[in-house]
């Protein structure tokens, strides 16, 4: 039985609250128990119904709600296929994940996206649209988890977007036992009782969210507190980082889950704290000690990290891949580096390859791809899967990702130039909400930079020259910056959730004058 399924047996019948909703004004709008969540998830479990020798493939397009807890923890129960959809997706985006499912579970979130979407572009005919919501009267039967022997404990159970070369995302499949492999190694490593309470702030479609915010407090007992309805979540929009702040405070979180750029909005509020006189954790967080603050996806300047260092917050900066089912590495209270992505957790082995790129071992790795690419990654003939990110291990073992092996700019004057790092650079400007570096082929680099609202655009783009001329040689600093103010679509259009940029559509955009053209980039 996997680590998953124990805790639903352990704990399934629990008043304890699993999820908790909080409402516009912070305080919790909505508790759903254990014991709740579990017999709606045997109910929807029960609606799935049987399935003839192979795993459902089930799309679930929702938000970060509690039927999104439902419905995974019901799809783990009838051994199925999910496939989790983010809200933000193009039509064309969705339909590359969802063309193959047998049923799409919604929320009121996911079900106005499909229609915004328009079900016949993402879905088969033969596909039923499965409409949840944990508003009616409780389910009196408690979950029931099947037998080993019907079907084990492993199977396929997730299909995880990734970008490929294409505007339609690859599906990576994920096996419930590489990913019970990689959740007990990670438990391994974490303070006993650490998610306990949990704030998601980004969408659970991705796969760490769903690791981090809701297996890892299903193990700890916990308790995962949800964002209002219909709040931007962190990575959806570039306002979102300092929208969410208050709601921080509210509840109280002992984990979460932060991106670079929400980590950025705690260093400003940090000062903002100490500038008043006020302590610093109870400012931010409402709680006496920093939470267990963990960030991945772009990397976050170490000079930012000293800053919260100097207010008690540390940040615990990790590395993963869908393709190692999430996490390979990270800093823990016990073995933290700043400025490193950590250790590999302790199923997984890492080494470098003779030209740099970080190859992994490990016994959570990934069935395949739904679809190969250019892009796929792929395993060596010893069973090393190429990472495609270059970086530096010490004699300790912390690792450091340097870049990324495809992203690396050749300029026109051969001169090579690791983007990663001269963004991290530019982020520090405290008008920067997103900065993406382009230059392969070109005599000097260009720069895309969302910037605040109320940011004047000219006195920015002295400050973004003034700042090059100061901190980067001539080669990594930005000599043609494309300033525009940051918006939702702007956003979603060319970064990532986790703040990568995607280079491509940007160097297509500045290259054709299609920067500022926003069509199309909802549909």
């Amino acid at each position: 039985m996997l680590g998953i399924e124990q805790s639903l047996v352990r704990f399934g019948e629990s008043e304890h609250p699993l999820v908790e909703v909080l409402g516009e004004d912070g305080t919790p709008a909505r508790t759903l128990s254990y014991q709740e969540v579990t017999r709606r998830a045997a109910e929807l479990a029960e609606r799935i119904g049987p399935h003839d020798g192979r795993p459902l493939r089930i799309g679930v397009v929702c938000g970060n709600t509690p039927e999104y807890v439902v419905a995974d923890l019901a799809l783990i129960a009838a051994r199925a296929t999910e496939v989790p959809v983010p809200l933000a997706f193009s039509a064309e985006q969705a339909a590359g994940l969802l063309a193959e499912t047998d049923l799409c579970v919604v929320d009121a979130a996911g079900q106005e996206r499909l229609t915004q979407w328009g079900r016949d572009r993402v879905l088969r005919p033969d596909c039923t649209v499965l409409p949840l919501s944990t508003d009616g009267p409780v389910p009196s039967a408690p979950l029931v988890l099947p037998p080993a022997a019907d079907g084990g404990a492993d199977w396929e159970c997730k299909i995880i977007h990734t970008s490929g070369t294409t505007s339609r995302p690859k599906g990576v499949r994920i096996r419930a036992a590489a990913l019970n492999e990689l959740l007990t190694s990670l438990r391994s490593v974490m303070p006993d009782g650490a998610f306990s309470r949990y704030l998601s702030v980004v969408p659970f479609s991705l796969l760490i969210e769903q690791v981090t915010g809701l297996y890892m407090v299903l193990l700890d007992g916990g308790t995962v507190v949800l964002m209002p309805p219909g709040k931007a979540l962190v990575g959806t929009a570039a306002a979102a980082p300092a929208d969410v702040l208050p709601y921080v405070t509210a509840a109280r979180p002992t984990a979460m889950v932060a991106t670079p750029a929400l980590v950025d909005a705690f260093a400003t509020a940090a000062d903002e704290a100490v500038a008043s006189g006020a302590a610093v954790a109870p400012a931010l967080f409402g709680t006496p000690g920093a939470p267990l603050i963990c960030c991945g996806g772009a990397p976050v300047h170490p000079e930012l990290l000293r800053r919260l260092e100097d207010h008690g917050l540390p940040v615990h900066e990790g590395y993963g891949l869908s393709e190692n089912s999430s996490v390979v590495s990270w800093n823990t209270p016990d073995a933290r580096r700043p400025g490193t992505v950590g250790r590999p957790l302790p199923h997984v082995r890492v080494r470098t390859a003779d030209d740099g790129e970080l190859l992994v071992s490990s016994t959570s790795l990934f069935a395949g791809y739904t679809r190969d690419d250019p892009s796929s990654l792929v395993l060596d003939a010893d069973g090393w899967l190429r990472t495609g990110d270059l970086a530096r291990i010490d004699e300790d073992g912390f690792i450091s990702i340097t870049g990324r092996k495809k992203n690396v700019i050749i300029t026109a004057a051969g001169r090579n130039v690791a983007p990663e790092w001269v963004e991290a650079q530019y982020a520090q400007l405290p008008f920067v909400r997103a900065v993406a570096v382009i230059g392969d082929g070109l005599t000097v680099l260009h720069g895309l930079f969302l910037v605040k609202e109320s940011t004047d655009l000219a006195a920015a783009e002295t400050a973004v020259r003034e700042f090059g001329e100061a901190h980067l040689s001539e080669v990594e600093r930005i000599a043609v910056p494309h300033l525009t103010v940051a918006d939702e679509r702007l956003y979603r259009r060319f970064f990532t959730v986790t703040g990568r940029p995607m280079r491509a559509a940007i160097r297509t955009a500045l290259s054709n004058g299609t920067l500022y053209d926003h069509q199309g980039a909802d549909a």
